[in-house]
Formats: structure tokens, C-alpha cells, sequence
């Protein structure tokens, strides 16, 4: 029985950055040809980044990937079989493909059969699927070809493939992250491999594009289902797995040589799973480092308010970037209190940030005199609350203007599911670290930081009454209800689908229920003005949930 050296290569692409893209696929190649490989596999789309979205309506970019690709082939070691994920052309329409290249050339092709167009997913916008499995033949030992949706499903190309003959399964993947994604994931492919007897080799991609992350993992499964070989969550990898496999003659597409010669051992053992908390905060740390460095930031600016969002949106920021990359801002006016005053500047000394202090009241003040004339006879409201953010926003504009810094906001998920933000005003910025974070979790977070990374977010931060103070003794809770009841509302509706019913039924106050869904649904004029950020829940606002501004439909009622 022959056996094969089968390399993983979980690697972090860039959309559309299809130079870098190629000399870094070209790179891993040589280091898995240089550790006795027969095959290297690399992600889903691994040439063009996922997703390219539109893209790939981009006449210009499909043109130049496949100039890249052609270009690709010729460069990669010629004794050394790849697969690697990009986009072909062919005289159906567009295909999401699986390019096998050999010998300087493309040896075949196969295009991905099930088109995701839920949730994050939108191919069908794009690709024509495939119709056909493809089975090659490497060292005697067929492989077939599937590529990530292929095998969420029963049956199809994975079983077409073993019917083909295929003793293995080879799948290229861009999975993006949720919190508790990778046992979804084991527990599919493994549900796969039983289902067609034969192990399954996936690889999966990693890194950071916009709003999602994707967190590698990548798995070899033998063909009970079981786990013997794993690559590790949240950074590039590349996994050698020697693998001794029954020869077959099958049907195969066409048939590659091994390659000869001595080799040195390369165990393979599973990776250490990660615990949730740490999960969270690799993804986050990964997300936003990747947000500010494949879109050509050097720095970071935070505005520093003493309370815990912004604390934790700091430190991610140091975990990400590095201190010397992190600038705290505070904005104090006179209704920032002398503690949240202190705690914004021992945060950043505990961080060891840069950190100013530029004082709004006057500016505040101005605002005011202005529109005096116009607001005579009317109480004040939040429309005086809002300005001090609006003013504050405006700050942290000027400093990213002038320096090039990118502003991070600040927002957890329950600010941002009931429109408890200031439009241009504390959602001003380029990038939202929390946005996906229920107000429970920054908190269960920090506290994990603290234990696991360094004590820099003051105890004080996490036992204060949490408020925006933009007036005096002002809480949270004034406005919102309860933050577990909140939240408990925003996981059942926003990420579950429940309905009031269903929500109340859980537990649920019927009034907080009604009045937690009625902010919902009025808030979305305001999300769609909010800046990107990680997705980390199954169901995040944006690619996830998309829903019209303009809507009449009123289940709250």
C-alpha cells in the first residue's frame, strides 16, 4: 500500500491582492515540497481571497486572476501536485474551482457543486455550479475532489467521487468563524467521511477580510470520522500528514507520479482546542489586526471614556497591533466623573498607549450658543446629550485626518441592536472591534483577558454601573432595560429568529420583549451608517441579517 505525504496549507489570502496572493501560494509550496509533500492543498478561493464579491463582475479582475493562475502554474515545482481554490471561466458561466496543477500546467478542474446563499454566502450571485465529480490519481491512490458547501450536504460530488472510485476526499474551504463553529464543523465532516467510508483531508483558510474571520483548523478525518491529524485555530499553517492508503484504479481524470526518494519523519497530532473565551478573543485580535493591515494603517485610535467597552477595544487593539500602535483619546466634559476620568488614564498607563486629554466642554458650549436662537423655548433633551458625542466624534475625526489613524468605535452588540449609539457621533469611525459582542460577553471577556493576557482593565471599570454620561447620573439602564434581559432577547430574535411569543415563553418580561423587538427593528437606518466589524455570534448585523429600512411589518405590536 503506498503512502502519501499530504500537506495542508492553511494560509491568510487578501482579496483581490492576487500578486501577493500567488508569491505567497508559490512560497508555501516550496516549504511543503522542501518537507518531502506529494501534494500540497491549499483553501477555497486561496488565489483571489474569499469573498471577492463583485469582483467577480469585474471583467478586468477575472482576466487577471487567470493570468495570475496560468502564471502560478508555471512557477510552482514541477514535481509537486497542488490544489488550490480560484475562479474559472468556462462556457457555462462562472465556476467556484478546485485547480489541479502539475508539471507547470493545469492538469484538471473542478467546480464546486453546492452554492451557499445563506447567511455571510452569496454565490449564486456569481457561479454556475458543477455537474461533475473529478477523480485523479496520485501514486496509484485516487482522490476526489470536493470544495467546502460539498460536503455539508448528504450525497453529492463526495459520493459520486467514492463511487468513482476515490479512497480519499479532498476539500478546500473558506469556513468563516462563529463562537463554537469548529465542533459544527468536525461533527459535518466526520458525519461526511462515515457516510462515504474514506477519509476526508480538509484545509481550511485563515484570517481576517471586513466583518468576517476565518479560522483555519483545518482537520484530517480518517473513514470512521475520527480526528487524527489537525492544524491549529487562528494562524497560518502548514500541516504534513503521512498517510497510507489502499491503491485503487477507479475512474480517475488522469494520474500523477508520487514523488521518490528518502523522507524524514512528520508526526501529526490534533491541536490543542481552544477554550471559548480564548476562541473569542483570537478571532477578534485576528480580525481587527488583519482589518488595519491589509488596508495599509500603521495606527489605531481609541477614545478612552473609562468605561469597559472602550477599555477592552483598547487592549484588543495592543493584542492585535502592539502598544506602540494604540492611541487613547479621552473627551472629557463636566459630566464625565472624576473616577471614569481616572480609569480612562489608568487603562492606558496599564496598557502603556500613548494618551491625550482633549477637553470638549468649550467646544460643547459653542454648539450650544449657536443654536440657542433656534432651540429657545424648549427643554433640554437628547439632542444636547447627542451633541457632546457628535462633538467627540468630530475630534477623533480630526486626529485620524491629520495623523492617518484609524479610528476603532467602540460598540458592543446590545448598544447596536436598539440604537443606544449617536449617529456621527460615537459611531464615528473606520472599524467596530465589539460590534458582535452582547454587553454580557465584553464583560465575561475582559474578565478572561485580565486572568490570561494581563490585569490592564481596572476592577473598578468592571464593577461600575455601565453609562454613557452625557448627562448627570446618567446609567445605562435609565434607558435600556436590564443588559441580561436584553440580551436574552437579542440571542433568541436576532440570532434564533424567535418570535415574541417564543421569546416570553423563555422567560422573557412580554414588555421588555415588545419593547427590545420595537427597537430592533427601528435601529436598522441606524446600523446600516455603522462602521464594519468581527463577526463572532452565528448571526451578526450586516452580511448576516438583512433587513429593510423602510418596513411596515410590526410583530412587537
Amino acid at each position: 500500500m503506498p503512502t502519501l505525504r499530504l500537506a495542508l496549507a492553511q494560509v491568510n489570502s487578501t482579496v483581490g491582492a492576487l500578486g501577493a496572493n500567488a508569491d505567497h501560494l508559490l512560497f508555501r509550496a516550496r516549504a511543503a515540497r522542501d518537507r518531502g509533500a506529494d501534494l500540497v492543498l491549499f483553501p477555497e478561493m486561496a488565489l483571489t481571497g474569499y469573498p471577492p464579491e463583485d469582483l467577480l463582475l469585474e471583467p478586468l479582475f477575472l482576466k487577471s486572476t487567470a493570468d495570475a493562475l496560468k502564471a502560478l502554474a508555471r512557477a510552482l515545482p514541477r514535481d509537486l501536485a497542488v490544489v488550490l481554490g480560484a475562479p474559472t471561466e468556462s462556457s457555462k458561466g462562472l465556476r467556484n474551482s478546485a485547480v489541479v496543477i502539475f508539471g507547470g500546467r493545469i492538469r484538471g478542474l473542478y467546480h464546486k457543486w453546492f452554492l451557499p446563499n445563506y447567511g455571510v454566502f452569496d454565490e449564486a450571485r456569481y457561479f454556475v455550479p458543477g455537474e461533475e465529480p473529478l477523480v485523479f490519481s496520485l501514486g496509484g491512490v485516487p482522490l476526489g475532489l470536493t470544495i467546502c458547501e460539498d460536503v455539508w450536504k448528504p450525497g453529492g460530488p463526495a459520493a459520486a467521487a467514492v463511487r468513482r472510485g476515490a479512497r480519499a476526499l479532498l476539500n478546500l474551504s473558506a469556513s468563516p468563524f462563529h463562537a463554537g463553529k469548529w465542533i459544527l464543523r468536525r461533527d459535518v465532516l466526520s458525519r461526511k467521511s462515515r457516510e462515504c467510508r474514506v477519509p476526508l483531508f480538509y484545509c481550511n483558510l485563515i484570517g481576517g477580510q471586513d466583518e468576517l474571520v476565518y479560522d483555519g483548523g483545518s482537520l484530517a478525518l480518517d473513514a470512521k470520522g475520527r480526528v487524527f491529524a489537525q492544524a491549529p485555530a487562528f494562524e497560518e499553517n502548514l500541516l504534513l500528514i503521512d498517510w497510507t492508503a489502499p491503491a485503487g484504479r477507479g475512474q480517475p481524470a488522469f494520474s500523477l507520479p508520487r514523488r521518490s526518494g528518502p523522507r524524514s519523519p512528520s508526526p501529526s497530532v490534533p491541536a490543542r482546542p481552544l477554550a471559548p473565551m480564548e476562541e473569542i478573543h483570537r478571532a477578534l485580535v485576528l480580525g481587527l489586526g488583519d482589518y488595519v493591515r491589509k488596508n495599509k494603517f500603521s495606527k489605531v485610535l481609541v477614545g478612552l471614556s473609562g468605561g469597559v467597552d472602550s477599555a477592552l477595544v483598547a487592549a484588543l487593539a495592543v493584542d492585535a497591533l502592539g502598544k506602540d500602535n494604540v492611541v487613547g483619546v479621552t473627551l472629557p466634559s463636566r459630566f464625565n466623573a472624576a473616577a471614569t476620568r481616572a480609569d480612562a488614564r489608568i487603562t492606558a498607563e496599564n496598557l502603556g498607549i500613548a494618551f491625550h486629554t482633549v477637553p470638549i466642554e468649550k467646544i460643547v458650549g459653542c454648539f450650544r450658543k449657536a443654536l440657542g436662537p433656534l432651540f429657545a423655548g424648549r427643554a433640554p433633551d437628547v439632542t444636547e446629550e447627542n451633541l457632546q458625542s457628535r462633538v467627540r466624534g468630530t475630534v477623533l475625526m480630526a486626529l485620524s485626518n491629520k495623523f492617518g489613524w484609524l479610528v476603532l468605535t467602540t460598540g458592543n452588540k446590545s448598544e447596536l441592536s436598539t440604537g443606544y449609539f449617536t449617529l456621527y457621533g460615537d459611531s464615528a469611525g473606520g472599524f467596530a472591534p465589539i460590534k458582535d459582542l452582547p454587553k454580557g460577553l465584553v464583560y465575561d471577556l475582559c474578565r478572561w483577558r485580565n486572568a490570561h493576557v494581563g490585569p490592564h482593565i481596572p476592577a473598578s471599570v468592571l464593577t461600575r454601573a455601565p453609562t454613557a454620561e452625557l448627562r448627570k447620573n446618567q446609567t445605562d439602564q435609565d434607558t435600556l432595560p436590564p443588559y441580561p434581559q436584553l440580551d436574552a432577547v437579542v440571542r433568541g430574535h436576532v440570532e434564533g429568529h424567535g418570535s415574541l411569543k417564543e421569546l416570553t415563553a423563555g422567560g422573557v418580561p412580554p414588555a421588555v420583549a415588545r419593547r427590545v423587538l420595537r427597537l430592533i427593528d427601528l435601529a436598522e437606518y441606524k446600523r446600516r451608517q455603522a462602521p464594519p466589524g468581527v463577526k463572532i455570534t452565528p448571526r451578526a448585523f450586516g452580511r448576516d441579517r438583512r433587513m429593510p429600512i423602510t418596513n411596515g411589518f410590526r410583530p412587537w405590536e
